[in-house]
């Protein structure tokens, strides 16, 4: 298919290589600056645009992938023109209606994965979440997440806005976690691989056992003793010191209500 790729950043540019390994062609990238769009576009072979008035009207299909909160204002330029064609973006917890009124084909391709420039991954293992507002769009979406993945599944946006808050959870969060304890290594000069072998056996022990199962700690044993030493230890830091009580006291009661 010939793809134009609205927006240049780490998805963008994940999916715009998987997309172009698979078949399809890039024809344009398009970036509010020159040199983001000149950056993947050099990557995908297509041209770099700026302006919505250079955008190609030849393509099949237009991904809008940009951050959540100008989807709403880059969709009516982009579709002015072109409503017969195939539009799409890859947000989790943006709805699929909000092409409505503005393309008779529309739909979203949500990669669930956390993406870097700098770190291109195989997408063949990544779940893919599609959705279609007709026969038409959805088998376009389908087949182009088909061509990337092996693993492509149905979703509507009240279920991927759901979806989308547990992978916050189990990304965004846990990844903060990471950093609040490399500063906290960092403070007494311990570097942060030290941890590297403990993050990799809590994330081996999810592939074979339930979270609930796999949770280890103080607080899960309620040990009052270390929790309350923990917390005093991080008292010149009251946002952190409310993260790791709150943590704490929802560890415990998981497992209380549990009766374990």
């Amino acid at each position: 298919m010939k793809i134009v790729m609205i927006g240049a950043g780490n998805l963008a540019t994940n999916l715009g290589k998987a997309l172009l390994d698979s078949g399809n062609d890039i024809l344009q990238v398009y970036s509010r600056t020159l040199r983001s769009a000149s950056a993947l576009a050099g990557l995908l072979g297509g041209s770099p645009v700026t302006d919505f008035g250079s955008i190609s009207n030849d393509a099949d299909v237009y991904i809008v992938s940009v951050r959540d909160n100008v989807i709403a204002d880059i969709v009516p330029k982009l579709c002015r023109g072109r409503e017969e064609k195939v539009f799409l973006h890859t947000a989790g917890s943006v709805p699929m209606s909000l092409f409505e009124g503005m393309a008779l084909h529309f739909g979203v391709l949500y990669p669930m994965q956390t993406f870097s420039k700098s770190k291109l991954l195989n997408f063949n293992e990544i779940p893919c979440f599609v959705e279609g507002n007709d026969d038409f769009a959805f088998e376009t979406v389908n087949s182009l997440a088909g061509s990337i993945s092996s693993k492509v599944y149905l979703l509507n946006s009240e279920a991927r806005k759901h979806l989308h808050l547990a992978a916050v959870f189990a990304c965004n969060f846990v990844n903060h976690c990471y950093s609040i304890s490399s500063d906290i290594l960092a403070k007494h000069d311990i570097p942060f691989d030290v941890m590297l072998p403990l993050i990799d056996e809590t994330a081996r022990k999810v592939h074979v056992m339930s979270p609930k199962e796999a949770q280890t700690g103080p607080a899960i044993r309620y040990d009052q003793n270390v929790i309350r030493m923990q917390s005093d230890m991080l008292r010149n830091n009251p946002l952190i010191k409310q993260i790791y009580e709150y943590m704490s006291v929802s560890i415990h009661h998981t497992y209380k209500s549990e009766g374990e």
